[in-house]
This record gives structure tokens, sequence and C-alpha cells, in this order.
């Protein structure tokens, strides 16, 4: 667990903004376009995590309780959801930042349109 006082006193940890807004927050210099394709390489990382999280979970010898049933599968479910979507924001993985590398080349720059 992170300590409390590795945050700067104006945030609340790594969920104080959604998805969105940090990836908007990071470049507002962008075209649309990049902006476009950025929001989709971290959609599409997002997915990936999610499916790993899933095929992981799968793969689990836990056996199976009152406590492991339906509601606590849901709940992990909406959990590695949303851890997915805030790896993919924050790039920790590096997916999205490799998609957006190779498909950036074919966007045009800011100043060029």
């Amino acid at each position: 667990m992170v300590p409390p006082a590795s945050f700067p006193p104006h945030s609340t940890g790594p969920l104080a903004l959604g998805p969105a807004a940090r990836s908007s927050a990071r470049s507002p210099d962008i075209s649309p376009e990049r902006a476009e394709l950025r929001k989709a390489a971290e959609g599409f990382e997002a997915i990936m995590i999610r499916r790993m999280l899933a095929t992981a979970r799968a793969a689990s010898l836990a056996e199976e309780t009152p406590l492991t049933g339906g509601g606590m599968q849901q709940f992990q479910t909406m959990r590695d959801e949303h851890f997915a979507d805030i790896a993919a924001a924050s790039g920790a993985f590096g997916f999205a930042r490799s998609i957006e590398a190779q498909l950036a080349q074919h966007v045009p720059d800011k100043g060029m349109s």
C-alpha cells in the first residue's frame, strides 16, 4: 500500500481524475485526430488488460465457496474493469503508447492539415 504522504496535497491518489480527464490533461496541444487515436489506443489497452485478468481468474484453482459465488465474481469483474481503465489511462502497461506510436504515422500533424 502506498503511504498517503506520497501523493501531492491537491490529489486524492491515482483515482483523482477519470481516465478521459487524465488523457486530455497530459497533452492539450495535440490535434483532434491524434486525441481520438490516443483515446482509441487506451480503450484497446483496457480491453486487453480486462481479457488478461479474466483469463488469469479463469485459471484459478480456488475452490467454490459461498463467499466466492456470483456476487463476489461480479464484484471482481467490476474491480478488474475499473483497474483496466486506470491502467490503460496511466500507461502502466504501455500497450496504448505502442499502438498510438504505430498508428500516429498515418495521422497528419496538428499544423499540417
